[in-house]
């Protein structure tokens, strides 16, 4: 089989991807969220926390990117789009565009979730939903969160961040969501779209705080099929309580 090559990516991209995104990498039910507390974490100018919001959803996100001038910010992930958007023009050929449809819709839809999430990231509401935080430091309490999702950060950046990093992050995650609550993290590939090896070690050492599975992820686009992986904590993991 012809090796797929991979993402051309330094440091760690910040983008904009939609609810409707989130909702097929990670099977969100709206109607289960309703009451409950969500985060997402690495969500860069997603507008999954916009969406939420606007649908009553008691919802935060929490990234290095919201540090400063939120203008600045919001300017930053303009850019992204366009860098982003020309790199997938060039590698076009590899990936599944039976969800996007063409590069282009995939730049506008970025483009719709990016004014989305800059509408609520500057207004009155979402002054206090963005944390400028990242893993494996989250300024939440312990047992906050009914769900904690991670898009396209944990394990696609495994060549930057190791097992380590990612076993102190799930742990961390583990840590401010209640016992019962879910870990959603999609994709479980690398950038050059192979396998994590250490990710079985990884599930092995947090069996006795969480149990796993993965399931099937409906959201078509990667060159290497990936599942989403799913950790339901069972008890309550304490540690510092990082409350904003």
């Amino acid at each position: 089989m012809e090796k797929k090559p991979a993402y051309p990516q330094t440091g760690v991209a910040s983008t904009c991807r939609s609810y409707e995104e989130y909702e097929r990498m990670f099977g969100i039910e709206e109607e289960k969220l309703r009451g409950q507390k969500v985060l997402d974490v690495a969500g860069g100018a997603s507008s999954f926390t916009a969406a939420l919001r606007a649908r009553g959803i008691d919802a935060y996100a929490a990234d290095p990117f919201y540090a400063g001038d939120r203008e600045v910010t919001i300017a930053a992930a303009k850019r992204e789009i366009d860098t982003s958007s020309a790199k997938l023009a060039a590698m076009a050929h590899i990936y599944d565009w039976s969800y996007y449809g063409s590069p282009e819709r995939h730049r506008a839809l970025r483009e719709a979730s990016l004014a989305a999430f800059a509408a609520h990231f500057t207004s009155e509401d979402g002054a206090d939903r963005y944390a400028s935080a990242g893993l494996p430091d989250l300024p939440f309490a312990d047992d906050s969160f009914a769900l904690a999702v991670c898009s396209h950060f944990l394990f696609l950046y495994a060549g930057q961040f190791g097992e380590d990093f990612h076993l102190a992050a799930l742990r961390e995650l583990l840590r401010v969501t209640k016992p019962g609550g879910e870990i959603r993290v999609y994709p479980l590939v690398t950038l050059a779209w192979e396998p994590v090896l250490y990710l079985d070690r990884l599930l092995r050492l947090l069996e006795k705080d969480a149990a796993a599975r993965l399931v099937t992820c409906n959201l078509p686009f990667v060159p290497s099929e990936s599942r989403t992986l799913v950790l339901v904590k069972k008890g309550g993991i304490r540690g510092q309580d990082k409350r904003l």
